[in-house]
């Protein structure tokens, strides 16, 4: 086996000790299952000490698939209260990590304030605040210093940022195949874009992938988990599965297989915009290239065309993708390619993925999932509605649903026709 993270992250070994008791209970799992998961790197532990009041939270497998929420700001709507708002909304509704992709305002200010408010892994993307400065500034990506790009990292490093999307793998050769290769859509990614536009415009490898060791020498101190970014992934469906998308794939295996004898825990990235009958292949594809390291997608998109409904969109390829492999669902909300998020929308989106992972799990045969499903079939035959409420994903929601006729015994849709209730005693009668 390769050098584990174990060997050089004391950082790691010493949150591992204070909270593996509590991660174990909260997965229902040995303490030796997590510990050999991390040492593989098919597991990270998200936790940065220097995030104060955070619960770390472990993402891979076996442990229960997890789900992201996205917010931030926008130089469209630039509110950075209405975040605080969508944080809150996030975690009431269920996400297990929010990643902050604030690229409008006084981002520094937005990003501690959302550390000290949020006790969930949260992750930024250290490119937007690079970005926000020198389009701010009226210049162009390619003026772009590679300096200014680490400086940032160790920076939200020692804010307590508990993981970052680093596009490492996006190389100049992946660069010039998406521009030249007629995708539909090119590169979709904000962070892949200005990376592409500076490596193209200067003639120069990507800084990220050149001077890893830097990186890595930031983030072990802090026990930042790096998120391998996928800025090469497709954004329409047609583009799925090309070239320049799995040369990038095999170069974040590369790195993550490096990273993790360095002491790094890696997770990578993943698609994006997929059809349905592909997921599954994509999925698998990228687990093997990588060594089996956490995967973290956006969705997968499975159609193009509908938007204001992503989020179902989303949901449909990730259940597929749990089912496949995928560890870490990055939510899509309604607002997904038309605007900026709102709150419902976050509930939304983490709603949809959270039934994406569990529909998955099912699938899997996860025991929680199958437990909860045993339960929920249990409390249905007995017409227990505080049963039911218990055992769904959002209680909430089916006390709201159900409150107009809450003193029933029997649902609004059936009333006396119910079918359940037709039945109830005819066993002893007749048995």
């Amino acid at each position: 086996m390769p050098t584990s993270c174990f060997s050089r992250n004391a950082v790691l070994r010493r949150l591992l000790d204070e909270h593996l008791p509590a991660l174990a209970r909260e997965e229902s799992l040995e303490q030796g299952a997590i510990v050999r998961a991390i040492e593989a790197g098919e597991m990270v532990l998200l936790g940065n000490p220097g995030h104060k009041g955070l619960v770390p939270g472990l993402v891979g497998q076996p442990a229960r698939v997890k789900v992201n929420a996205n917010i931030g700001t926008s130089p469209l709507c630039n509110n950075p209260i209405a975040e605080e708002g969508k944080l809150a909304a996030a975690l009431a509704a269920g996400a297990d990590a929010v990643m902050d992709l604030s690229i409008a305002g006084d981002l520094e200010v937005i990003r501690v304030r959302l550390l000290a408010a949020c006790p969930k892994p949260l992750g930024t993307v250290p490119m937007y605040a690079v970005g926000q400065r020198i389009l701010d500034d009226g210049r162009e990506m390619a003026g772009m210093k590679p300096d200014e790009l680490f400086v940032e990292i160790e920076k939200q490093a020692a804010q307590g940022v508990d993981f970052m999307t680093v596009h490492c793998g996006l190389s100049q050769r992946g660069a010039q195949m998406a521009v030249d290769a007629g995708r539909v859509l090119g590169i979709v990614s904000r962070g892949g874009s200005m990376l592409a536009r500076w490596m193209l415009e200067n003639n120069r490898e990507n800084p990220l992938l050149e001077c890893f060791d830097r990186l890595i020498d930031i983030c072990l101190p802090y026990n930042v988990t790096l998120s391998l970014g996928d800025g090469l992934r497709p954004g329409a469906g047609v583009d799925a599965g090309d070239a320049a998308q799995w040369e990038e794939v095999i170069n974040l295996g590369r790195l993550a297989a490096y990273a993790r004898e360095r002491g790094v825990q890696c997770m990578i990235e993943g698609p994006g915009h997929v059809p349905l009958h592909l997921v599954r292949g994509q999925i698998q594809g990228i687990k093997r290239l990588t060594g089996n390291a956490p995967l973290y997608v956006l969705g997968p998109l499975c159609c193009d065309s509908a938007p204001g409904y992503d989020h179902i969109a989303g949901a449909i390829g990730g259940a597929v993708g749990v089912e496949a492999g995928v560890d870490f669902l990055c939510y899509l909300t309604p607002a997904e390619h038309l605007t900026l998020p709102d709150e419902d929308d976050v509930r939304a989106g983490v709603m949809a993925s959270r039934v994406a992972a569990h529909v998955g799990e099912v699938a899997l045969g996860r025991p929680g999932a199958l437990a909860r499903e045993a339960r929920m079939n249990a409390a249905r035959m007995a017409l227990d509605w505080q049963g039911m409420a218990e055992a769904a994903l959002d209680p909430a929601r089916v006390c709201l649903r159900r409150k107009e006729h809450a003193e029933e015994e029997v649902c609004a849709m059936c009333g006396k026709f119910c079918a359940v209730k037709m039945l109830q005693g005819t066993g002893k009668r007749h048995g």
